[in-house]
């Protein structure tokens, strides 16, 4: 199985490392930001950089679409995994057009309201993780396994 890891830096590319144990052995691949924290924590980790920033930029969502076509085309990943934010909402529907299976973490911090990119990709999700169950309030169709940290 080939993972691809697609995340913001700081704290979303933080709640997967918390998962080292279970993808430690797994062939895998990471997309995200070209920032001094993502280039030390994935330092000898196969990685690409996608645009940034994302909040409300069209322009970078756009070419971030192009940049999954390239990189999901060439690595042709079975599973597509975030916790966000924005540069999983084109890897994820780009994935499920390559047949990849894509997972959502719902991030932790987040309990009285859902997130953007939860909200967007929660439709396409073959598996939608929340940390808490109050999360179910806005994704019911959603599975609680608790706090990564």
């Amino acid at each position: 199985m080939k993972i691809c890891f697609v995340t913001s830096s700081g704290g979303h590319l933080t709640h997967l490392m918390q998962l080292e144990s279970w993808w430690k052995d797994k062939e895998r691949f990471w997309v995200t930001f070209n920032k001094e924290d993502s280039r030390s924590i994935l330092k000898n980790e196969k990685k690409y950089w996608c645009h940034f920033p994302t909040n409300r930029n069209i322009k970078n969502l756009i070419k971030n679409t192009f940049l999954a076509i390239k990189l999901l085309k060439k690595e042709k990943p079975d599973l597509i995994i975030s916790t966000g934010a924005a540069p999983a909402i084109p890897f994820f529907y780009i994935g499920k057009l390559f047949r990849a299976k894509v997972v959502y973490i719902e991030v932790y911090d987040r309990i009285e309201k859902p997130t953007i990119t939860g909200k967007i990709v929660y439709p396409i999700s073959d598996l939608f993780i929340l940390q808490w169950e109050e999360q179910k309030k806005f994704y019911p169709k959603g599975k609680v396994l608790g706090g990564l940290f």
